[in-house]
Parts: structure tokens; sequence; C-alpha cells
């Protein structure tokens, strides 16, 4: 049963940990990815579906991204969808694929990508703190019921503690990589 309380944090820290990785994962930084385009939805068929849906994204290049839709009546659908995005993109197309090329970052844009990119990882820490609270809380509750001896329970806090410890440090490693990543020119 105690073996259970470690999988079951471990698994919600891993969740946490995958967000996480995913928001850092659509930030732009100075070089073209095709998750940066992960969060354009595009309307095709009747309903709104993502752009890896209706077609392959890739980045033959440093700062130029490619669409090769699987269906070509999308291209003007797949461009509407990019500029409309909050991403700042313009995208063209020439009948057979869209092409986007990403202009360079200023400086100032660079920090504030950082400050997004910080925040994100600083959600993702807190994410973390919560799950070892609500955990501990648990194993404390349940020594109060006599169904944990006290020992136990303080060997499972700091094995919760301990996991808490490790997944913090693997969103700082995520952050120290994009911030490096977004700061590169």
């Amino acid at each position: 049963m105690t073996q259970k309380i470690v999988q079951d944090a471990e698994a919600r820290m891993k969740k946490a940990l995958e967000s996480v990785q995913k928001e850092l994962s659509g930030v732009r930084s100075g070089k073209a990815t095709p998750g940066l385009l992960d969060t354009v939805r595009v309307e095709a068929y009747g309903s709104v579906v993502s752009l890896k849906e209706v077609g392959q994204v890739s980045a033959p290049e440093a700062r130029l991204l490619t669409i090769q839709p699987w269906d070509k009546s999308l291209i003007k659908a797949i461009s509407r969808a990019i500029s409309t995005s909050d991403l700042g993109l313009s995208p063209t197309d020439d009948g057979q694929l869209v092409r986007v090329a990403l202009p360079s970052l200023t400086e100032e844009r660079r920090k504030d990508l950082v400050k997004l990119v910080s925040k994100f990882a600083e959600e993702g820490r807190v994410h973390m703190r919560q799950v070892r609270h609500d955990v501990i809380k648990d194993v404390q509750h349940q020594q109060k019921e006599g169904v944990i001896a006290e020992d136990e329970s303080r060997r499972l806090q700091a094995d919760i503690q301990k996991l808490t410890d490790k997944y913090v440090g693997l969103i700082d490693e995520l952050l120290k990589k994009k911030t490096v990543e977004v700061m590169e020119v």
C-alpha cells in the first residue's frame, strides 16, 4: 500500500512535468521547430482540428517552417489559421506548400519569452509542491487512523520529498535549456 502512494505521487508529478514540457515546446525560440505550430487550429471539413491532423509540419531551415497539407484544398485555411493565431507569423503559399518564415527575435521579445518560460516553470513547481502537500496530508491522515505506523509515515514523507526534489530539479533543467535556447541569437 505504501508503495502505491509513492507510485501515485510519481504519476501525478510525471503528468505535471509533461505539461510543462508541452508548454515550453510551444514557446518560440531563435530557431524553427515544428512544435511551434502545435497550438494552431485549422477549420477543415466543418470542424476545427489541429494543424498536425491536416498536414505535415517540418523545419527544413533554421528560420523556416513548411506545412505539406494532406489535402491541397486546405492550403488557404491553413494559411488563415496561422495568420490569425497569436504567434505573429505571416505564412505564404504556392498552391502546394505553406511556408512560414520566422523573423529574428528582438532582445526585448527574447526577454519577454524568458519571463513567459519562467512563469510556466514556476507553475510546474507549484503543481509539484501541491502534489507533495496532498500526499503528505493523506499519509498523516492514515497515520492518525492507525493504517500506517509512525516510522513508515516518516519514511514515506521523506520519499515524497525526494521525489518532489527530483521533479522540481527536472523542471529547473528544462527552464535552463529553454532560456539558453530563447536567448541564443
